[in-house]
């Protein structure tokens, strides 16, 4: 299992990098780096920042 980021702010550029460099999708990141897809998209719904599918981003 990764280690994340605790503050939202950074884990959002965190994900979005990762989603971005390496990963066609929010669930292939999770399973591929051990996270909870559910954590992630509630710590930063949060801060207002959901999942767009088609952007492959939280925005």
């Amino acid at each position: 299992m990764t280690t994340i980021p605790k503050d939202p702010v950074i884990l959002l550029s965190f994900i979005n990098t990762k989603l971005r460099d390496h990963y066609s999708s929010l669930d292939a990141l999770c399973e591929d780096l051990g996270l909870s897809e559910n954590e992630i998209t509630s710590k930063l719904s949060a801060i207002d920042y959901q999942y767009d599918q088609s952007r492959n981003q939280f925005v």
